[in-house]
């Protein structure tokens, strides 16, 4: 299980700098720069690492990127372990490794600095202290005791102690990303419905909570005295405003996909095991609970992806003890493994030359790689166009990620601070009312209309690779003759999505 968690590690690495910044990358640059406990669409752990990536190398990717593959690496370190408390030996464990860094959730979002890798490893975490709970049984603590110092001073970590690392996983990952609560409460009703519950007769499980919510308390202040607007955002991803929303239908197909089509078989099993086991009902009985909230909520479709990989560790278990020592099978398994891993690498890590990119159907199944391409390219254009005016022009983006990247690579094109009205563009303030014009990225004419009086074209953006993403084609335009000042106008531009 190591060489696999090495080996991952050491193929995520190679992809780190190749493409460029995805736009969620640039943002949390950005957000890094103006570090808050909380911000309208996150708590502020991914900002605050970002920032800490930058103070080492701001032009790194692969420095950037570091973080995101040691927490994917966690995550497939936390499924082997998790084999293991199922009872399976190293070649179970292997598999369940295998499995999990096959997956083209745990590649994608291995593959880039974002929220989505962080909860996913804090939920393997919680995942796997639970089986360690549950496989602890009450009388576990006495024989410690009774096996002398050395073994005694282990019982620190084990028994109900693991408790304490459950809380500090959760409060950690709540500072990283709301969506940790729904699993949380989906396995804690669960578990007290369907056991076993007496895991919670401890002083550890409130003690649990306790460092969970007092981790959790600054960002909990930050919404309050801003109004949640993180329930606003939530409201809008439903709606569909992100580019990675999905449809009841996808959301449900794409489940399929999140591990890969050819290991369906085993997680369904792992599910299944869960499912007849009493000891671990929970975890089945939670999955089935999210699986309907998510999909009636509008959630996306990794929103579940943290809990596929116990359904793996459980089902590598028995599959692993059925493949015996008979090399044909294992050999057959191997092969199946093996073109997962091709396919998940080739759709969701940079394999792939970008000049081939167009004509692939990686940009139709990976929306995320269409947006780690052309941001320089983006920059010099909006540089250029501001470039021919000359004057005190201020710059307005349709999107955090367009305002990212201006602030990333304008330094050359002498650009100034970008504005947006996108989540915490929005909170950072407008444009001066000094300005002699304002240059608008990916704005529409009809939205500005209510901005300005005089809207005149200034081009459209090609990332010159004919590369289909979200900037491609964006419109520009000279805006004059503000309607209002500013402070009163500010207001109509917030959006969250």
């Amino acid at each position: 299980m190591p060489i696999v968690a090495v080996l991952f590690a050491a193929v995520l690495f190679a992809g780190a700098p190749r493409y460029g910044y995805h736009r969620d990358e640039l943002y949390f640059l950005a957000a890094g720069r103006h570090l808050s406990w909380g911000y309208p669409d996150q708590p502020p752990l991914t900002p605050l690492i970002a920032k800490a990536m930058a103070a080492i190398d701001p032009d790194s990717l692969f420095i950037l990127r570091l973080p995101a593959v040691l927490a994917a690496t966690l995550v497939v370190v936390c499924a082997g372990l998790m084999a293991r408390e199922f009872g399976g030996g190293r070649g179970a464990q292997a598999l369940a490794a295998v499995a999990v860094a096959s997956a083209a959730v745990v590649m994608g979002t291995g593959h880039v600095l974002s929220t989505a890798v962080f909860d996913l490893a804090a939920w393997s975490v919680v995942s796997l202290m639970v089986l360690k709970l549950i496989r602890g049984a009450p009388d576990e603590a006495d024989r410690l005791a009774e096996a002398g110092p050395i073994r005694r001073k282990a019982w620190w970590l084990s028994g109900p102690r693991w408790w304490l690392v459950i809380g500090l996983a959760i409060g950690v990952g709540l500072q990283n990303k709301l969506l940790l609560i729904f699993p949380v409460l989906a396995l804690l009703v669960s578990m007290l419905v369907f056991g076993p519950r007496k895991l919670f007769a401890t002083k550890f499980f409130p003690m649990a909570i306790g460092i969970a919510v007092l981790l959790w308390l600054p960002y909990l202040v930050w919404q309050t005295r801003n109004g949640w607007p993180q329930w606003e955002m939530s409201r809008a991803i439903a709606g569909g405003s992100s580019g990675t929303s999905d449809s009841p239908i996808m959301f449900v197909l794409l489940q399929f996909g999140l591990i890969g089509p050819l290991l369906v078989p085993l997680w369904a099993f792992g599910l299944w095991r869960l499912a007849r086991d009493s000891r671990y009902r929970a975890f089945a009985v939670a999955y089935a609970l999210l699986f309907l909230l998510f999909a009636a909520t509008g959630g996306k479709a990794y929103y579940l992806g943290g809990m596929y990989p116990i359904m793996l560790a459980a089902g590598a278990v028995p599959f692993a003890a059925w493949l015996g020592q008979r090399r044909i099978r294992w050999a057959a398994v191997s092969f199946v493994v093996a073109l997962n891993v091709i396919s998940s690498a080739v759709l969701f890590l940079p394999v792939l030359p970008i000049s081939m990119l167009k004509d692939s159907t990686v940009l139709g199944i990976n929306y995320d790689a269409g947006e780690t391409i052309g941001w320089p390219e983006f920059t010099r254009e909006v540089g250029e166009a501001r470039a021919r005016l000359g004057g005190d022009v201020a710059i307005l983006t349709a999107n955090y990620g367009e305002a990212g990247a201006i602030e990333r690579f304008g330094g050359p094109y002498h650009l100034p601070k970008p504005h947006s009205g996108h989540n915490s563009y929005w909170w950072w303030g407008p444009p001066n009312d000094t300005a002699t014009a304002v240059l608008t990225v990916g704005l529409n004419r009809d939205y500005l209309t209510r901005f300005f009086a005089d809207i005149q074209p200034a081009g459209r953006i090609d990332n010159t690779r004919d590369i289909d993403n979200d900037e491609q084609g964006a419109p520009l335009f000279i805006c004059r003759n503000l309607r209002a000042p500013w402070s009163e106008l500010w207001p109509a531009a917030k959006h969250l999505g």
